[in-house]
């Protein structure tokens, strides 16, 4: 009987040496080793997560794991908290310039590079987990994903959602459209493109610092993702009011990118590993962000008094007639209104489904409980 581990060991050993030499000098054959260690590769993974943070922190050391469990070792992945080998924003660049081999993070993260990346993460008023992974995978999306991150020599996957996120920390209650006015918030992507509309203000601050931020008023509200990270990362404790739902993110679908010619020096066999190892992580992370999330908001209201809040009606139409300009400046010409014009599309299409099954279903649920 053919094994599989096996076919993939002999792919790798395949490699030629000038090619893995080229994509990581470390990796040059030593005189005398024996054969199974001298094509092992040693891979270095940058992230935007805070060091130990559970769920989004987790999933990149999933990805590494399991390419390294599925080669029997011979594609070693060491993963980076963000600020240990580059900070949080520029784990792009150091993909593309090839000073780290791969990053897990939030496409949005990159929006200087192309108006068109927060399509890849979540935009307002967008698609769920479910229905981003639909587009992906078989609407066209990574197709267009490819074509977007070649430009930059970087090809990227899904490798994690986060599901359904809360609208964020507020240190005073939100009652009016009065109250968005002035407010400095932490809300990347296109929802600080929807505040900024409304009269806020939208400040970038990487996950590890939103907390003293917070503490000393630089800023009067964040997101981050949902209860589970966000009660690790201590919000409730400057922040008491916590508001939902996060229309800014319905599901926000995180990356793994590999600099192409890392990836393009995979064998056929370790480029199925990675892609693999990529899919079934952010499978994972959908079941594993629903669990958590409704456990610790559970945590959170018991044992922390904190303050659960829905955004008033005339704040939630406001944001969504700022959400359709918002994605529709994003994507005027090029590569951006392709993809724009695609995620529409499928965005219809699905919501169609997803309004008769799971919207009707769940309003059905809850008359009837």
């Amino acid at each position: 009987m053919i094994n599989r581990r096996n076919l993939v060991g002999a792919g790798v050993l395949g490699l030629g040496g000038a090619a893995a030499a080229f994509a990581n000098p470390s990796t040059t054959p030593l005189a005398g080793t024996p054969a199974i260690s001298r094509n092992r590769r040693k891979l270095n993974m940058v992230t935007t997560w805070p060091k130990g943070l559970p769920g989004l922190g987790e999933a990149a050391e999933r990805v590494a794991r399991r390419i390294m469990a599925e080669t029997d070792g011979v594609i070693e992945v060491k993963v980076f908290a963000a600020g240990e080998l580059v900070p949080a924003f520029e784990c792009f660049d150091a993909v593309a310039n090839g000073s780290a081999d791969m990053y897990h993070g939030a496409e949005y993260y990159w929006t200087a590079k192309s108006t068109a990346y927060p399509f890849f993460t979540a935009v307002p008023f967008g698609m769920t987990a479910q229905e981003i992974m639909g587009w992906i995978d078989f609407g066209g999306g990574q197709e267009l994903w490819d074509e977007l991150s070649g430009q930059f020599g970087v090809k990227a996957f899904q490798a994690a959602n986060s599901g359904h996120q809360m609208g964020g920390w507020f240190r005073k209650e939100i009652n009016s459209l009065d109250d968005l006015v002035g407010l400095k918030m932490r809300i990347p992507g296109q929802g600080g493109d929807v505040l900024r509309a409304l009269g806020g203000s939208s400040i970038a601050i990487p996950g590890g610092e939103i907390y003293q931020s917070l503490q000393t008023g630089a800023i009067d509200a964040t997101e981050w993702v949902g209860p589970w990270n966000d009660y690790y990362l201590g919000f409730h404790r400057e922040a008491p009011y916590y508001y939902g739902p996060g229309f800014h993110e319905p599901g926000s679908s995180l990356a793994c990118g590999i600099n192409r010619r890392v990836w393009d020096s995979f064998s056929p066999g370790e480029q199925a590993v990675v892609k693999a190892a990529c899919e079934s992580v952010n499978h994972t992370a959908v079941g594993e962000f629903t669990y958590q999330n409704a456990v610790h908001l559970d945590l959170l209201l018991r044992e922390h008094n904190v303050q659960l809040r829905s955004f008033p009606p005339e704040v939630v139409s406001a944001m969504a007639e700022a959400a359709w300009d918002v994605r529709a400046d994003s994507g005027k010409d090029g590569i951006e209104k392709r993809i724009y014009d695609s995620f529409e599309k499928s965005l219809k299409l699905m919501r169609g489904w997803s309004t008769i099954s799971d919207g009707a279903y769940y309003a059905a649920r809850d008359a009837n409980k």
